[in-house]
């Protein structure tokens, strides 16, 4: 089971007493800023919930599983998330 955008935004205005509009802005936000943030390298820390930062892949060979031909992956980035205190307990605890 999952929580969607829309559930999300019922959920922060009923535990914040904002809007679900201001709820919806401040996700919104968040959003922006995590966005701007990893394109700039920079990594975002919201100390006991979450770590999120970009990392680097190196180029590399790989395989078209198709026809099985050999092809040069590029270097590129990706995004490493990983879970602060808060969250690992939940989930050890459920």
């Amino acid at each position: 089971m999952s929580i969607n955008r829309t559930e999300l935004i019922g959920a922060i205005a009923e535990r914040s007493g904002l809007s679900k509009s201001d709820s919806d802005k401040a996700i919104a936000a968040l959003q922006e800023v995590l966005v701007d943030s990893l394109a700039k390298g920079e990594a975002v820390k919201i100390t006991g919930l979450l770590s999120v930062e970009r990392t680097e892949r190196a180029a590399r060979k790989g395989r078209n599983p198709r026809t099985g031909e050999e092809i040069q992956i590029p270097a590129g980035f990706g995004v490493k998330i990983s879970a602060g205190s808060h969250l690992k307990k939940a989930v050890a605890n459920n």
